[in-house]
């Protein structure tokens, strides 16, 4: 009775701290609050632009700044308004190839103050990989230097309107974020006390290749490998019942590998999935193809997905799409309705190759990026090239290895930041994400192990911890439990000490929790211990039935 009632008087006393903490950040805005925010456009060691008060999406008034890093990085700070500042700092990631700058307003509503960029480019004006045309500048700017100096930045604001520095700087990012957060741990190690880094894009140049030769293997021979099928003859592919039978194959073969049935699969390394084998009961009679079967062809590209590539002598130039994520792919990399007959892949890039991948760019895209049949020219001022002439020995051949320097994070030793800095690194990754694979962040988190602890698992706990997420997609999604505060134990474990030993993830479906469990630190996982055969009945899947081992 004692703990319900401590419980019941800690949840009024949260409740009432954070109706007052809004109460107050919505209050009139004085005239002295106003000029100390505006004030701000006279900082005389930047090159400020804007200063002004703005307000969130929940009406929430805060300081609102922006400023020119030259030569072309465009950056921003939201301070919370004095006396509502948490004393913490936060440069908020970007995703994709960035251009624009984005606002993590629920952070300002917490007290955060809030850095970000344009990472040196707009997208309105130099969209996809463009903004790299024969500019190294701007190819350094988006590898490191933007972020590095937008931090910088964004702690000179905070120092100079709070009049002390900030207690705490943290990241958090996702995707491209993750790998701008691996970035400045090997790069930059002062910068933050902790660093939150999701499905890291950090093996930069061989994921944006590998994702080129995966459209080639879809839409190769007239789509002859696509997993999807014209059912009216008018040359554009419109049903996915092949992918609907390829994921459900994928389900029933790998779901109750955990030992639990909820439609997940726990760690896709752990089912024995082989296409030739557990899809001949799909294969179309006489190899034609038809709505609901898979040709010779379309098993190959469901290896090719899933190996991954290797070059001409053997070598894997990168892991393969992980059993679970099947049901991305179409989004991803086959033209059909849902996606208007342009793929994910191909916006994301079919033309970083062209900009972003050679030391000496090849030429610039061609108009319609889905015409593989069409003219390139490649005598014309400038030069045009296209992504289906891409030869994947590039890689291997060191092609891209000027431009990995500048863009890949893939140093496993962080002595400076994890050691001399104390700083503290989570990592996060879904296990079916399909458009950042997960096995090389699993890798990638081994090697620190090995590089930065000697091998010490322990040593290394302490200070970076990796938590693979099932069923999850990129960054979140997908049919696992995916949603969590990014932030909240990383905070918690450099300024309590609080180690985290578990995320404690949920699901919705319209809005309502179907799925809670654990998600563990590598290496332990989440193992059923609640009801005796009760494992796949969704009334028990909360928290408390799970245990980490």
């Amino acid at each position: 009775m004692r703990q319900l009632l401590i419980a019941f008087l800690l949840f009024g006393f949260m409740v009432w701290s954070r109706a007052g903490l809004l109460e107050a950040q919505t209050a009139p805005l004085t005239a002295s609050a106003r000029a100390s925010c505006e004030a701000l456009l006279q900082t005389r060691n930047l090159t400020i632009t804007y200063a002004g008060i703005a307000s969130t999406r929940d009406g929430i008034t805060y300081c609102y700044v922006k400023g020119i890093l030259a030569p072309a990085i465009q950056f921003h700070v939201q301070l919370p308004l004095l006396g509502q500042w948490n004393g913490r700092f936060i440069k908020w990631g970007d995703g994709g190839k960035d251009g624009d700058l984005d606002f993590a307003d629920h952070r300002v509503g917490e007290g955060y103050a809030v850095a970000n960029s344009n990472t040196g480019h707009d997208s309105g004006a130099e969209p996809g990989s463009s903004f790299a045309y024969q500019n190294r500048q701007a190819e350094i700017d988006f590898g490191y230097r933007a972020v590095h100096l937008t931090t910088v930045a964004g702690k000179t604001l905070a120092r100079r309107y709070y009049e002390r520095p900030p207690d705490y700087a943290y990241f958090e990012g996702c995707s491209t974020g993750g790998r701008q957060g691996l970035m400045e741990a090997q790069r930059y190690p002062g910068d933050f006390d902790g660093i939150v880094a999701g499905a890291p894009a950090n093996h930069y140049q061989a994921m944006n290749a590998v994702r080129v030769w995966l459209l080639q293997r879809m839409f190769r021979d007239d789509f002859a490998g696509a997993l999807a099928f014209d059912t009216d003859g008018d040359g554009r592919l419109d049903s996915l019942r092949k992918m609907e039978m390829l994921a459900d194959a994928v389900l029933a073969a790998c779901d109750h590998t955990d030992g639990i049935k909820d439609g997940v699969i726990d760690d896709p390394a752990r089912c024995d999935f082989d296409p030739g084998r557990d899809l001949v009961a799909m294969r179309c009679t006489g190899d034609k193809d038809a709505e609901g079967c898979l040709t010779s062809a379309q098993i190959q590209t469901v290896r090719d997905f899933h190996a991954g590539p290797r070059d001409s002598e053997g070598r894997q130039i990168y892991a393969g799409k992980p059993l679970g994520s099947e049901s991305q792919w179409p989004g991803l990399f086959i033209p059909y309705p849902g996606n208007r007959f342009s793929p994910g892949a191909v916006g994301l890039g079919g033309d970083h190759l062209n900009y972003l991948f050679y030391d000496e760019d090849p030429g610039v895209a061609p108009a319609n990026l889905l015409d593989t049949s069409g003219t390139v020219d490649a005598a014309g001022l400038p030069p045009e090239w296209a992504w289906w002439n891409f030869d994947i020995n590039d890689v291997s051949a060191g092609k891209g290895d000027v431009m990995s320097r500048i863009t890949d994070a893939t140093d496993p030793d962080l002595s400076r930041f994890l050691v001399e800095n104390d700083g503290k690194l989570l990592l996060y990754h879904g296990w079916a994400d399909a458009l950042v694979v997960p096995q090389p962040t699993l890798a990638y988190y081994h090697d620190v192990v090995e590089t930065t602890f000697g091998g010490d698992v322990s040593a290394a706990r302490a200070r970076a911890r990796l938590f693979m997420v099932p069923g999850m997609g990129h960054c979140r999604g997908g049919s696992g439990p995916d949603t969590w505060d990014r932030l909240r134990p990383l905070v918690d474990w450099v300024e309590r000490g609080v180690e985290p030993e578990a995320l404690i993830a949920t699901h919705l479906t319209d809005g309502v929790v179907d799925n809670e469990r654990p998600v563990c630190a590598v290496p332990q996982r989440a193992v059923y211990t609640g009801p005796a055969g009760g494992a796949d009945d969704s009334v028990n899947w909360v928290q408390g039935n799970f245990t980490c081992q």
